[in-house]
Protein backbone atom coordinates (compact mmCIF):
# COMPACT_ATOMS: atom_id res chain seq x y z
CA UNK A 1 0.00 0.00 0.00
CA UNK A 2 2.82 2.28 0.68
CA UNK A 3 5.94 2.79 -1.80
CA UNK A 4 9.48 1.36 -1.34
CA UNK A 5 10.08 4.95 -1.49
CA UNK A 6 8.28 6.03 1.87
CA UNK A 7 9.15 2.92 3.18
CA UNK A 8 12.74 3.03 3.28
CA UNK A 9 12.37 6.51 4.90
CA UNK A 10 10.31 5.33 7.40
CA UNK A 11 12.63 2.58 8.30
CA UNK A 12 15.61 4.97 8.14
CA UNK A 13 13.97 7.58 10.74
CA UNK A 14 12.82 4.68 13.03
CA UNK A 15 16.83 3.57 12.74
CA UNK A 16 19.05 0.17 13.51
CA UNK A 17 18.05 -2.86 11.45
CA UNK A 18 14.35 -1.71 11.89
CA UNK A 19 11.95 -3.56 9.38
CA UNK A 20 8.37 -2.69 8.60
CA UNK A 21 5.90 -5.77 9.33
CA UNK A 22 2.36 -4.39 9.08
CA UNK A 23 0.92 -1.22 7.75
CA UNK A 24 -2.62 -0.75 8.64
CA UNK A 25 -4.72 2.52 7.45
CA UNK A 26 -6.22 4.48 10.21
CA UNK A 27 -9.55 6.56 9.05
CA UNK A 28 -11.44 4.53 6.86
CA UNK A 29 -8.76 1.84 5.97
CA UNK A 30 -6.74 4.55 4.45
CA UNK A 31 -4.07 7.53 5.52
CA UNK A 32 -2.97 8.34 8.32
CA UNK A 33 -1.21 4.36 8.57
CA UNK A 34 0.00 2.26 11.55
CA UNK A 35 3.22 0.83 10.85
CA UNK A 36 4.42 -2.01 12.87
CA UNK A 37 8.11 -3.02 13.18
CA UNK A 38 9.53 -6.45 13.31
CA UNK A 39 10.32 -7.43 16.58
CA UNK A 40 13.66 -6.53 16.96
CA UNK A 41 12.93 -2.64 15.98
CA UNK A 42 13.91 -0.18 19.06
CA UNK A 43 10.32 1.14 19.00
CA UNK A 44 7.48 -1.42 17.92
CA UNK A 45 5.25 1.29 15.85
CA UNK A 46 4.24 4.73 14.79
CA UNK A 47 2.47 6.75 12.99
CA UNK A 48 2.80 8.00 9.04
CA UNK A 49 0.89 10.96 8.03
CA UNK A 50 1.21 11.38 4.02
CA UNK A 51 0.62 14.50 2.15
CA UNK A 52 -0.14 15.40 -1.28
CA UNK A 53 3.34 16.40 -2.73
CA UNK A 54 1.22 18.47 -5.72
CA UNK A 55 -0.97 20.76 -3.42
CA UNK A 56 0.68 23.88 -1.70
CA UNK A 57 -2.38 23.48 1.04
CA UNK A 58 -1.34 20.16 2.25
CA UNK A 59 2.16 21.32 2.48
CA UNK A 60 0.80 24.48 5.06
CA UNK A 61 -1.19 21.73 6.78
CA UNK A 62 1.86 19.43 7.23
CA UNK A 63 3.51 23.01 8.55
CA UNK A 64 0.79 23.16 10.60
CA UNK A 65 0.88 20.16 12.11
CA UNK A 66 4.24 19.79 12.58
CA UNK A 67 4.68 23.26 14.91
CA UNK A 68 1.10 22.32 16.84
CA UNK A 69 3.13 19.30 17.77
CA UNK A 70 5.99 20.46 18.74
CA UNK A 71 4.25 23.31 20.41
CA UNK A 72 1.92 20.38 22.32
CA UNK A 73 5.01 18.82 23.36
CA UNK A 74 6.59 21.88 24.22
CA UNK A 75 3.70 22.11 27.03
CA UNK A 76 3.10 18.58 28.34
CA UNK A 77 -0.24 18.40 26.49
CA UNK A 78 -1.95 15.00 24.94
CA UNK A 79 -0.47 14.31 21.89
CA UNK A 80 1.94 12.73 19.53
CA UNK A 81 5.78 13.19 19.67
CA UNK A 82 7.58 13.72 16.14
CA UNK A 83 10.17 11.55 15.12
CA UNK A 84 10.83 12.78 11.89
CA UNK A 85 9.43 15.30 9.11
CA UNK A 86 9.66 15.34 5.57
CA UNK A 87 7.69 18.40 4.53
CA UNK A 88 8.88 18.78 1.12
CA UNK A 89 8.58 15.16 0.46
CA UNK A 90 12.29 15.47 -0.73
CA UNK A 91 13.05 12.36 0.85
CA UNK A 92 9.88 10.04 1.04
CA UNK A 93 8.55 11.37 -2.35
CA UNK A 94 5.69 13.16 -0.83
CA UNK A 95 5.24 15.08 2.30
CA UNK A 96 5.06 13.03 5.53
CA UNK A 97 5.37 12.90 9.18
CA UNK A 98 6.01 10.43 11.52
CA UNK A 99 4.76 10.44 14.53
CA UNK A 100 4.93 8.24 18.65
CA UNK A 101 1.45 6.17 18.90
CA UNK A 102 -0.48 7.30 21.64
CA UNK A 103 -2.17 4.66 23.52
CA UNK A 104 -6.39 4.37 23.48
CA UNK A 105 -8.38 4.26 20.50
CA UNK A 106 -10.95 7.12 18.97
CA UNK A 107 -13.66 4.77 18.72
CA UNK A 108 -17.11 6.49 19.83
CA UNK A 109 -19.39 4.76 22.12
CA UNK A 110 -23.12 5.01 21.66
CA UNK A 111 -23.61 6.23 25.13
CA UNK A 112 -21.30 8.18 27.13
CA UNK A 113 -20.78 8.60 30.30
CA UNK A 114 -20.41 12.23 32.34
CA UNK A 115 -16.56 11.42 32.68
CA UNK A 116 -16.34 11.16 29.26
CA UNK A 117 -17.61 14.39 28.14
CA UNK A 118 -16.52 16.19 31.00
CA UNK A 119 -13.18 15.09 29.98
CA UNK A 120 -13.48 16.39 26.56
CA UNK A 121 -14.03 19.55 27.19
CA UNK A 122 -11.37 19.31 30.50
CA UNK A 123 -8.83 18.47 27.21
CA UNK A 124 -9.96 22.24 25.75
CA UNK A 125 -9.38 23.75 28.57
CA UNK A 126 -5.92 22.34 28.64
CA UNK A 127 -5.33 24.04 25.33
CA UNK A 128 -6.44 27.30 26.74
CA UNK A 129 -3.74 27.66 28.85
CA UNK A 130 -1.12 28.26 26.12
CA UNK A 131 -0.89 31.60 25.23
CA UNK A 132 -0.21 31.74 21.21
CA UNK A 133 0.41 34.67 18.94
CA UNK A 134 -0.05 33.79 15.46
CA UNK A 135 2.43 33.17 13.46
CA UNK A 136 2.95 32.09 9.47
CA UNK A 137 2.78 27.80 10.36
CA UNK A 138 -0.28 28.48 13.51
CA UNK A 139 -2.21 31.75 11.83
CA UNK A 140 -5.08 33.09 13.09
CA UNK A 141 -7.82 31.29 13.71
CA UNK A 142 -11.76 32.35 13.83
CA UNK A 143 -13.22 29.07 13.76
CA UNK A 144 -13.08 25.56 13.77
CA UNK A 145 -11.82 23.90 10.28
CA UNK A 146 -10.40 27.43 9.00
CA UNK A 147 -9.89 26.01 5.20
CA UNK A 148 -13.74 24.97 4.62
CA UNK A 149 -15.73 27.41 3.43
CA UNK A 150 -19.06 25.78 4.94
CA UNK A 151 -20.62 29.16 4.16
CA UNK A 152 -19.76 28.87 0.49
CA UNK A 153 -20.54 25.58 0.00
CA UNK A 154 -24.21 26.04 1.36
CA UNK A 155 -24.62 29.41 -1.32
CA UNK A 156 -23.90 26.34 -4.01
CA UNK A 157 -25.29 23.46 -2.06
CA UNK A 158 -28.63 25.00 -0.38
CA UNK A 159 -29.05 25.86 3.18
CA UNK A 160 -32.07 26.09 5.60
CA UNK A 161 -33.61 29.05 6.93
CA UNK A 162 -32.19 28.61 10.95
CA UNK A 163 -28.53 28.15 9.29
CA UNK A 164 -29.27 31.22 6.75
CA UNK A 165 -30.64 32.96 9.93
CA UNK A 166 -27.70 32.20 12.05
CA UNK A 167 -25.21 33.13 9.30
CA UNK A 168 -26.75 36.40 9.21
CA UNK A 169 -26.84 37.17 12.74
CA UNK A 170 -23.36 36.21 13.13
CA UNK A 171 -21.91 38.34 10.39
CA UNK A 172 -23.17 41.69 12.41
CA UNK A 173 -21.69 40.73 15.32
CA UNK A 174 -17.73 41.20 16.11
CA UNK A 175 -15.89 38.55 17.06
CA UNK A 176 -15.72 38.85 20.93
CA UNK A 177 -12.52 40.02 22.25
CA UNK A 178 -10.49 38.03 24.85
CA UNK A 179 -6.90 36.51 25.08
CA UNK A 180 -5.37 34.91 21.70
CA UNK A 181 -4.14 31.05 22.89
CA UNK A 182 -3.52 27.81 21.28
CA UNK A 183 -6.23 26.04 19.47
CA UNK A 184 -6.57 22.47 18.05
CA UNK A 185 -9.11 23.64 15.35
CA UNK A 186 -10.95 20.61 14.92
CA UNK A 187 -11.84 19.36 18.14
CA UNK A 188 -14.48 16.12 17.71
CA UNK A 189 -14.73 12.94 19.67
CA UNK A 190 -13.02 11.74 16.54
CA UNK A 191 -9.71 13.51 16.73
CA UNK A 192 -9.29 12.09 20.63
CA UNK A 193 -8.17 8.55 22.09
CA UNK A 194 -9.13 7.87 24.92
CA UNK A 195 -8.37 4.68 27.08
CA UNK A 196 -11.83 3.99 29.09
CA UNK A 197 -13.07 7.43 30.23
CA UNK A 198 -9.62 9.39 30.26
CA UNK A 199 -8.87 10.84 27.17
CA UNK A 200 -5.16 9.80 26.20
CA UNK A 201 -4.35 12.30 23.31
CA UNK A 202 -5.48 14.43 20.17
CA UNK A 203 -4.63 13.74 17.01
CA UNK A 204 -5.26 15.51 13.44
CA UNK A 205 -3.47 18.78 14.30
CA UNK A 206 -3.24 20.26 11.05
CA UNK A 207 -6.10 23.04 11.31
CA UNK A 208 -4.69 24.35 14.64
CA UNK A 209 -3.44 27.88 15.15
CA UNK A 210 -3.75 31.05 17.77
CA UNK A 211 -7.25 32.11 18.39
CA UNK A 212 -10.11 32.17 20.76
CA UNK A 213 -11.06 29.47 23.40
CA UNK A 214 -14.30 29.36 22.35
CA UNK A 215 -13.39 28.02 19.09
CA UNK A 216 -12.37 24.52 20.63
CA UNK A 217 -14.64 24.72 23.56
CA UNK A 218 -17.76 25.84 20.74
CA UNK A 219 -16.25 22.41 18.60
CA UNK A 220 -16.10 20.13 21.39
CA UNK A 221 -19.85 21.37 22.68
CA UNK A 222 -21.33 20.88 19.22
CA UNK A 223 -20.21 17.25 18.78
CA UNK A 224 -21.10 16.13 22.06
CA UNK A 225 -24.35 17.53 21.20
CA UNK A 226 -24.64 15.50 18.25
CA UNK A 227 -23.24 12.20 19.39
CA UNK A 228 -25.21 12.22 22.34
CA UNK A 229 -27.70 14.87 22.54
CA UNK A 230 -28.22 18.85 23.47
CA UNK A 231 -27.61 18.20 27.37
CA UNK A 232 -23.93 16.39 26.60
CA UNK A 233 -23.16 19.83 25.86
CA UNK A 234 -23.63 20.86 29.08
CA UNK A 235 -21.23 18.61 30.55
CA UNK A 236 -18.73 19.43 28.32
CA UNK A 237 -18.73 23.11 29.44
CA UNK A 238 -18.67 22.07 33.44
CA UNK A 239 -15.77 19.88 32.44
CA UNK A 240 -14.23 22.96 30.48
CA UNK A 241 -15.13 25.39 33.57
CA UNK A 242 -13.89 23.06 36.23
CA UNK A 243 -10.36 22.48 34.55
CA UNK A 244 -9.95 26.08 33.86
CA UNK A 245 -10.93 27.42 36.57
CA UNK A 246 -12.82 30.14 35.84
CA UNK A 247 -16.35 30.60 33.77
CA UNK A 248 -16.14 30.41 29.99
CA UNK A 249 -17.09 33.58 28.20
CA UNK A 250 -19.41 33.73 25.09
CA UNK A 251 -20.50 30.50 25.15
CA UNK A 252 -23.54 31.19 22.85
CA UNK A 253 -21.54 32.91 20.32
CA UNK A 254 -18.75 29.70 19.78
CA UNK A 255 -21.88 27.47 19.95
CA UNK A 256 -23.63 29.13 16.64
CA UNK A 257 -20.18 29.63 15.00
CA UNK A 258 -19.34 25.45 15.49
CA UNK A 259 -23.11 24.88 14.49
CA UNK A 260 -22.28 26.97 10.75
CA UNK A 261 -19.09 24.50 9.85
CA UNK A 262 -21.98 22.09 8.46
CA UNK A 263 -23.54 21.80 5.60
CA UNK A 264 -27.32 21.95 5.44
CA UNK A 265 -27.95 17.90 4.23
CA UNK A 266 -25.25 16.87 7.26
CA UNK A 267 -24.75 13.22 5.06
CA UNK A 268 -21.54 14.88 4.60
CA UNK A 269 -20.60 13.96 7.65
CA UNK A 270 -22.15 10.26 8.04
CA UNK A 271 -19.08 8.49 6.58
CA UNK A 272 -16.32 9.97 9.19
CA UNK A 273 -18.90 8.51 11.91
CA UNK A 274 -19.24 5.02 10.81
CA UNK A 275 -15.67 5.17 10.59
CA UNK A 276 -15.90 5.69 14.21
CA UNK A 277 -18.37 2.79 15.32
CA UNK A 278 -21.69 5.13 15.26
CA UNK A 279 -23.33 3.30 12.66
CA UNK A 280 -26.86 4.15 14.34
CA UNK A 281 -26.42 7.78 13.28
CA UNK A 282 -27.96 9.08 10.02
CA UNK A 283 -28.59 12.44 8.53
CA UNK A 284 -31.53 13.22 9.88
CA UNK A 285 -31.02 12.29 13.40
CA UNK A 286 -27.94 14.61 12.89
CA UNK A 287 -29.45 17.45 11.40
CA UNK A 288 -32.27 17.48 13.86
CA UNK A 289 -29.81 17.73 16.64
CA UNK A 290 -27.74 20.43 14.81
CA UNK A 291 -31.23 22.22 14.67
CA UNK A 292 -31.64 21.67 18.39
CA UNK A 293 -28.10 22.50 19.41
CA UNK A 294 -28.29 25.86 17.12
CA UNK A 295 -31.88 27.01 17.97
CA UNK A 296 -30.54 26.76 21.57
CA UNK A 297 -27.62 29.08 20.89
CA UNK A 298 -29.61 31.60 18.65
CA UNK A 299 -31.95 32.43 21.92
CA UNK A 300 -29.20 32.30 24.43
CA UNK A 301 -28.13 35.00 22.05
CA UNK A 302 -30.90 36.87 22.40
CA UNK A 303 -30.92 36.67 26.54
CA UNK A 304 -27.36 37.96 26.10
CA UNK A 305 -28.58 40.79 23.98
CA UNK A 306 -26.20 39.69 21.42
CA UNK A 307 -28.46 38.80 18.91
CA UNK A 308 -27.13 40.28 15.78
CA UNK A 309 -30.85 41.63 14.67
Amino acid sequence: MLSEEILSWVTAAIGGDARVATVTGLREQANPWLVRFAPAARVEAAVLRLGDPTDPEHRQRFATEVAALRLAGDHGLPAARLIATDLDGAAAGVPAVLTTVLPGHSRIPPVASPERLRGLGATAAALQSVPLTPRTALPRRTRSIADVDFAAQRREKGTTALLAEAEDRLSRLPVPEGPTVFVHGDLWFGNTLWSGDRCTGLVDWDCAGAGPPGIDLGSARFDAALMFGLPAAEQVLEGWQRAANRRADQVAYWDVVAALGTLADMAFCVPALHDQGRTDLDAGILGQRRDAFLGNALRRLDATGLSGR
